[in-house]
């Protein structure tokens, strides 16, 4: 019978079988870890290979790997033909290095000890409250990826990967002013900014963060030249002064309310009453409807102590910061784009 590319084999069985398939997820996330460590989306560029080709170019093992893409196969990912070869599904092309917007560097990341670690802490966490991830690593994740500078660039590889998509749907979705300055507070390497300044020509920017990420932004084009400057610092204690609009794109569900609520302050004391402050996150639906915002919600549970928010809880946060929650727009991508007014 056939099924669907993107779900598994067997949904359409019974309740206990889709139950042991759900609680075995985690040999997904780890056959999907393989095929990105050995690049098997990059080798199927060219056309269909079998895996014993796959192997030979891989210097894996080729009965496992066989195995291997037979499940993912089953999980949309790669596709086998009558002869036996593998090749690449829409959803695998992402895998590739070599395509815009590749999500390879996220799923080395999100597959990484970092996170399959904690993500089995997960029991204590529920017990004790707080992050997972620190009880098991010793120190909360951005203090240790400033001890681990191999882990620190997969962190930022992986998040930049994460945010190409979503950078061009913010930037296209949010009507910024024609001039101005717009000031990116925890940015990043500056994927956003970069989107934003490349549809309105006459505006300027500030990238704000931390010195790792900024080491290797994304802001030296010659398409950009003279509109930007990268600042380096904490936003808990102070941001750029004289901006227009500031956005918080993926910073505020890193934290919980308390700190939250120091950066939304630490924000509204550099801006002028009347500026605009995006906040850009994932805003929760009511309800059990499926929504990628609810997985990720989990996960900065575990990772981090932070969490995902519905627009109630935004709208009590920024208030507390000196906002006033002026609209949600929905974007193309996961996120929804909070727009408030400095009061």
């Amino acid at each position: 019978m056939a099924t669907s590319p993107t779900r598994p084999a067997d949904e359409s069985g019974d309740l206990a079988t889709r139950l042991m398939d759900q609680a075995m997820g985690h040999l997904f996330s780890a056959a999907l870890r393989a095929a990105a460590h050995y690049r098997i989306a990059d080798q199927l560029a060219a056309g269909p290979r079998t895996p014993e080709q796959l192997a030979v170019a891989t210097d894996t093992h080729a009965p496992h790997l066989r195995r291997v893409l037979r499940y993912l196969a089953a999980r949309g990912l790669f596709r086998e033909d009558a002869s036996g070869a593998y090749q690449l599904t829409p959803a695998a092309q992402q895998l590739r290095t070599d395509v815009p917007d590749s999500l390879h560097p996220a799923v080395m990341m999100l597959t990484d000890e970092l996170f399959l670690r904690t993500s089995a802490g997960l029991t204590e966490a529920v017990r004790h409250g707080g992050a997972a991830f620190e009880r098991l690593f010793g120190a909360p994740l951005f203090a240790h990826l400033e001890s681990d500078p191999a882990k620190r660039k997969l962190f930022d590889d992986g998040m930049a990967s994460l945010a190409a998509p979503v950078d061009d749907a913010v930037a296209a979705a949010y009507p910024f002013p024609a001039t101005g300055t717009v000031v990116d507070v925890g940015g990043g390497r500056g994927g956003l900014l970069r989107a934003v300044l490349r549809r309105h020509p006459a505006l300027t920017g500030v990238l704000f963060d931390l010195a790792p990420p900024l080491v290797h932004h994304l802001l030296e084009t010659d398409d950009l030249k003279g509109r930007w400057r990268v600042q380096e610092g904490d936003f808990f204690a102070a941001v750029p002064e004289g901006g227009d609009v500031y956005v918080l794109k993926h910073v505020l569900h890193d934290w919980p309310d308390d700190a939250c609520r120091r950066i939304l302050r630490t924000c509204r004391a550099a801006m002028a009453d009347g500026r605009r402050l995006l906040v850009v996150d994932c805003v929760l639906p009511p309800g059990n409807a499926p929504h990628f915002g609810k997985t990720m919600d989990v996960a900065m549970l575990a990772v981090l102590d932070g969490q995902e928010r519905n627009a109630d809880e935004f709208a009590a946060l920024l208030s507390a910061g000196g906002f006033r929650l002026t609209r949600v727009l929905p974007t193309p991508s996961i996120p929804s784009i909070m727009e408030a007014v400095a009061d």
